[in-house]
């Protein structure tokens, strides 16, 4: 059985246990290529203009993938043990899907703490949908549990070790699938490294661990993956020189959390960068550029920033 997988949103948090967990299961799993503006102009048509630009490239590779799959994986993630919930867009996404692509078959595995539907039970039901047996999604469960567990385990040593750097260092604060997203992220990532800045990633440090620092800046923030990527900056404050911030247009959750930590938030230099299928990378270049003159003459001289 072919197994589609949507290279966006959750793919790049969870795709090392999706991709262990099906193949395991003797599924091939079939994962759409990175975000081109094939992708994302098709996303668009099949979009409602109120929705942010993640999510219609979600959209886009979704359409990527009919034809070329059995299934198409689309997970509803609602709320987490600790009471918080998501986007709306994380819960709806299956649903909207299967409006759109009436054509297509979905498969789909349900999280929702607050119901008690916990990410074992969704795996167990994602399993028997499959066709497994109890026993056999537990194993492959579990190992690729500890698959995701080991990655993360990796990228927060290599992170880690730049702290010791001489380099400019700076915390882009986005969630991993604006981060990575070849149309969106890549591009900035590319460029910072390129102007010789070490580049934090916020989403890479302990979940759990990053949540409970997101009460130093906010306690009343319920929005999981934003709290996930707010504690970041309590964590690595005393290391940083600057903060990118990144959205997408027009995100609700990330607008109005950004807005916040603005105001909040004070000594560290700190710009916002809003992106779209129409952005250009040539006027990303330029305030990226202005940024980091600014944060490296900072740190020539020893001033204060007052921000």
């Amino acid at each position: 059985m072919k197994i589609g997988i949507p290279k966006a949103l959750l793919y790049y948090k969870y795709r090392i246990m999706w991709r262990s967990f099906l193949e395991d299961l003797n599924c091939e799993v079939v994962v759409s290529p990175n975000t081109n503006k094939a992708i994302m102009d098709t996303g668009e048509n099949y979009s409602i203009d109120e929705s942010c630009t993640s999510a219609k490239i979600f959209m886009g590779h979704v359409s990527w993938l009919i034809g070329k799959c059995d299934y198409i994986l689309i997970p509803r993630i609602e709320s987490y043990a600790n009471g918080d919930t998501v986007c709306t867009k994380f819960y709806a996404l299956y649903d909207i899907c299967r409006s759109t692509f009436p054509e297509a078959k979905f498969i789909c595995y349900n999280v929702d703490y607050a119901h008690h539907q916990t990410e074992w039970k969704a795996y167990k039901q994602l399993g028997e949908a499959l066709g497994a047996s109890v026993f056999h999604t537990r194993r492959a469960y579990l190992n690729a549990k500890n698959e995701l567990t080991v990655y993360e385990k990796i990228l927060q040593s290599n992170q880690d070790d730049l702290i010791h750097s001489d380099n400019l260092k700076v915390l882009i604060v986005s969630h991993p699938y604006n981060i990575y997203d070849e149309m969106l992220g890549t591009p900035i990532i590319r460029f910072l490294k390129d102007l010789n800045v070490d580049v934090f990633f916020a989403d890479i440090p302990d979940s759990a661990d990053m949540c409970a620092k997101s009460k130093h800046l906010s306690r009343s923030m319920y929005w999981h993956y934003n709290k996930e990527i707010v504690g970041s900056i309590s964590h690595y404050e005393s290391i940083i020189d600057g903060i990118i911030f990144l959205t997408t247009f027009p995100c609700g959750p990330d607008s109005l959390t950004v807005e916040l930590l603005l105001r909040k938030i004070k000594g560290i230099p700190m710009t916002n960068l809003v992106v779209d299928s129409n952005t250009g990378e040539a006027g990303l270049h330029t305030r990226i550029e202005s940024f980091i003159d600014i944060i490296a003459e900072k740190k020539k001289r020893g001033d204060e920033y007052v921000g």
